[in-house]
C-alpha cells in the first residue's frame, strides 16, 4: 500500500499510545508460565506481539483477545503442550528468540520459524547458550530459522554474554526457569531489564548485581493484572514530528520510563530538544510518566546534532532511523558509530535509512557500521519505500511531514508490525 504524506507546519494536542511491545511479549510468556490467569491491559496491537499469543496458544494456552486486553490462563512450567505443528513467529526476532528459551525446557521436540525477513536473521546467539544448558537446537545453513528444538532437562549455567543483548538475556533466564539451581547471565553492558522485572512481579526469585543477573529454577508463577505502559520506542515518531515541526506542543501521557530504555531522551536532551518528563510513579514495577515535547519558535535548525557511539548507539539501536531523520535537520549533522547491527534488522537499516535519505535529497556518508549526515539539510518531494521494516515506514512518514511537498511512502502497512494505530494516530493529532 502507498501512502501520500502531506506536508504540515504543527502538531499539538494529547495522545495516548498503545502498549510496550517489548513488555507486552515477557508478560504474554511468563503469564503463559504462571498458575491460574493473567490479564493484560494495554497489550500491545502490533503484528509482533499477536505472534507471541499465536505461538502460545499453539502450545496449547487458552488465550481470549479483545483489542488491547488479554486474559492468558496459565498452565504452570510443566503444562506446555506438543504443539500441532510449526510455530509462527512471524517477523518477530523477540517472539523466537524470547519463547527458544522456553522450548528449550521443555519435554518435547518443537519448530518454529517465520516470515521470509525473519529466516534470515541469526540466531546463534541464542543457540550456544541454550545448547550449553541441554537443549539440541537445529538450524538452517547460517544458523537462520526455523529452529527445531529438542527440549531436555536443563543444567543452569553461568553466561557471559558477548555482546550485549536482552533478547539473548531473557532467552537465558527463562531457560533457567526449568533448571534445578541458579542459572546467571553477565552482561557486557547494561540492556532493557523488563524481564527482571516481570520475572519478580510474577513470583520468580530474581538477584541483580552489577552487570549480573540471578533467577532460582523451578519457581511457581502466579497469575497477576498488569497494565502495559505506553510504548516509549513507538514515542519517538511523535518526539521527532513536534521537534521537526516549528510550533508544536504535544504532550503523550501514560509512556513506559524505564531508565534502561531512556537513552533516546538523553540524546535528545544531548542534541539540544525540548523534551519534559511532567509527571513520573510506578507500575508494576516498571516507571510510567508523561511526555511533552515543543518544537522550535523560531528560525533555525531544531537540533545541534552530534555524535552516537558506543553504549549509547546500543541504548537507541531501534530508533536510529527517525534520529537519522532528525540528524539532517540539525545544525552539525549526526554521526553513528558502532551500528553494524542495524544491518542484521527487519531491513538493513543502514543501508534503507541512506536510500531513503538520498531520495529525499539529502546527503549522506555510509559507513560499515553506521552512517554521518551532514546538517541544515531540508527534505525535498520523493517516493520512498519502507522496504518491508516498520521503522523505516514511520521514520520517513515523519520526515514527509516536514517536507517541501507530499511524498508517497511505498509498503506503508508494514508498520503494522509494531505500530498498527500510527496513521491513524497521527492523523488524528491535531495541526496546522
Amino acid at each position: 500500500m502507498t501512502r501520500t504524506i502531506q506536508p504540515i507546519s504543527s502538531i499539538h494536542g494529547t495522545l495516548r499510545l498503545p502498549g510496550d511491545k517489548s513488555i507486552s511479549h515477557r508478560y504474554a510468556m511468563l503469564a503463559a508460565l504462571a498458575e491460574g490467569p493473567t490479564v493484560i491491559r494495554n497489550y500491545s496491537t502490533g503484528a509482533d506481539c499477536a505472534s507471541t499469543l499465536g505461538c502460545l496458544r499453539g502450545l496449547g494456552v487458552a488465550i481470549e483477545h479483545s483489542g488491547a486486553c488479554v486474559t492468558v490462563e496459565g498452565v504452570g512450567l510443566t503444562g506446555l503442550q506438543v504443539p500441532s505443528g510449526a510455530l509462527d513467529a512471524g517477523n518477530s526476532g523477540s517472539t523466537i528468540r524470547m519463547l527458544s528459551g522456553i522450548l528449550a525446557g521443555q519435554s518435547f521436540k518443537t519448530t518454529i520459524g517465520g516470515d521470509e525477513s525473519l529466516s534470515r536473521r541469526p540466531m546463534h546467539r541464542i543457540i550456544t547458550p541454550l545448547a550449553e544448558m541441554g537443549a539440541r537446537i537445529e538450524a538452517r545453513d547460517g544458523g537462520v530459522p526455523p529452529l527445531t528444538i529438542q527440549g531436555k532437562a536443563l543444567r543452569p549455567l553461568s553466561y557471559d554474554l558477548p555482546v550485549p543483548s536482552a533478547q539473548v538475556k531473557t532467552a537465558v533466564l527463562f531457560a533457567g526457569l526449568f533448571a534445578e539451581g541458579q542459572t546467571s547471565v553477565r552482561e557486557p553492558l547494561a540492556t532493557r531489564n523488563h524481564s527482571e522485572i516481570a520475572l519478580r512481579e510474577f513470583g520468580a526469585t530474581v538477584a541483580v548485581d552489577g552487570p549480573e543477573v540471578r533467577v532460582q529454577g523451578r519457581p511457581r508463577l502466579r497469575g497477576l493484572e498488569l497494565q502495559v505502559p505506553g510504548d516509549l520506542s513507538s514515542s519517538s515518531f511523535f518526539l521527532a514530528a513536534g521537534l521537526l515541526l516549528p510550533g508544536s506542543d504535544l504532550t503523550m501521557e501514560g509512556v513506559g520510563l524505564n531508565p534502561t530504555r531512556t537513552a533516546l531522551l538523553e540524546v535528545l536532551h544531548d542534541m539540544g530538544a525540548d523534551v519534559e518528563v511532567l509527571t513520573s510513579n510506578a507500575e508494576y514495577g516498571e516507571p510510567v510518566g508523561d511526555l511533552r515535547v515543543r518544537g522550535r519558535t523560531g528560525a533555525g535548525p531544531v537540533l545541534e546534532g552530534g555524535v552516537i557511539q558506543g553504549e549509547t548507539t546500543a541504548g537507541v539501536i531501534d530508533e536510529i532511523p527517525i534520529l537519522a531523520v532528525l540528524g539532517a535537520a540539525s545544525r552539525q549533522g549526526l554521526e553513528i558509530r558502532d551500528a553494524a547491527e542495524l544491518r542484521v534488522k527487519e531491513s538493513d537499516r543502514i543501508a534503507t535509512v541512506a536510500e531513503n535519505l538520498k531520495r529525499m535529497g539529502v546527503r549522506v556518508e555510509v559507513r560499515d557500521d553506521g552512517m554521518a549526515i551532514p546538517g541544515r539539510q531540508a527534505f525535498q518531494p520523493a517516493e520512498v519505500d519502507s522496504f518491508g521494516d516498520h521503522r523505516i515506514a514511520m521514520a520517513f512518514t515523519i520526515a514527509a511531514l516536514a517536507a517541501q511537498g507530499p511524498c508517497q511512502i511505498n509498503a506503508a502497512e508494514a508498520a503494522s508490525v509494531s505500530f498498527p494505530e500510527f496513521y491513524q494516530l497521527l492523523e488524528s493529532v491535531p495541526r496546522s
